[in-house]
């Protein structure tokens, strides 16, 4: 890995045109998206208690885009026209797809997930046991954790450029409800719990509202959060409105069962969506 990474830093300082007529830094570059395809290396790694940005990956993607020529995939009677080859051989890769899920290649997809008509995009992870439900779009580089449920129309965004910017992170044992959006580098941490239309940028204020003060943090939720979508008062020059925030109302017990649903974690707070 040490060698593939010296020489995708060597080459990254040439032109693109050389990228394209040079062989052997084509080669390096389709032997980093091969070991992303088997999930031998990862666009994120955890390390010492922090996440880790491999950004001579990244490089390597932006990379593979431009060697890449175009080509038509035919799928039956379908018919696309791009750049990047797309997933198969699920059934030895012990993963359940469900028409029509599309995952690019150079995403790893571990064994047990469950793939709804959904689409993941390269250099993703997904972990084992994790369901993607129907139109979830998992972007470029997310990683997402094991036993994690996306549910249907979730967005999660993918952070390619800038280079070290981390990508959209979803630890284990992670509940995201219908149509939340994570995006911009985003961290979900373990066994959180987010309902409903819950928007999260690296932008958006989140409070936790479980003590007498609020406390007020950006781009992380904590541990075992519930969360749910809120706004709070922002004065504008034309008067006081109301913007979007996420709310921490209470903490999911570590000891719960993995497999709680969104309702159950929900109505403990007494609250539903």
């Amino acid at each position: 890995m040490n060698r593939l990474k010296l020489e995708i830093e060597k080459a990254w300082n040439k032109k693109n045109s050389v990228w394209s007529t040079d062989e052997h830094i084509k080669n390096v570059i389709f032997q980093v998206i091969e070991y992303l395809e088997t999930g031998s290396i990862r666009v994120s790694n955890y390390l010492n208690g922090k996440w880790i940005v491999n950004e001579w990956i990244k490089k390597s993607i932006i990379m593979y885009f431009s060697v890449q020529k175009m080509n038509t995939i035919k799928l039956g009677p379908l018919e696309f026209y791009d750049k990047i080859p797309i997933k198969n051989k699920f059934k030895e890769k012990g993963v359940r797809v469900v028409p029509h899920a599309i995952t690019r290649y150079g995403s790893y997809i571990s064994p047990g997930v469950i793939l709804m008509p959904s689409y993941i995009n390269i250099g993703a992870y997904i972990g084992k046991n994790t369901m993607i439900d129907t139109w979830a779009t998992v972007g470029s580089c997310a990683q997402i954790g094991e036993r994690v449920h996306v549910s249907g129309g979730v967005g999660i965004g993918g952070v390619l450029e800038p280079l070290q910017s981390h990508p959209v992170i979803i630890e284990d044992n992670v509940f995201i409800g219908s149509r939340c959006i994570l995006v911009e580098g985003v961290l979900i941490k373990e066994g959180s719990v987010l309902g409903a239309n819950v928007v999260i940028t690296a932008s958006t204020k989140i409070f936790d509202v479980t003590n007498e003060k609020p406390i007020e943090i950006k781009g992380i939720v904590p541990k075992y959060s519930v969360v749910i979508p809120g706004t709070y008062p922002k004065k504008f020059p034309s008067g006081i409105y109301h913007v979007p925030c996420a709310m921490i109302i209470g903490k999911r017990k570590e000891s719960t069962d993995k497999k709680i649903s969104l309702n159950d974690a929900l109505r403990t707070h007494n609250l539903s969506i």
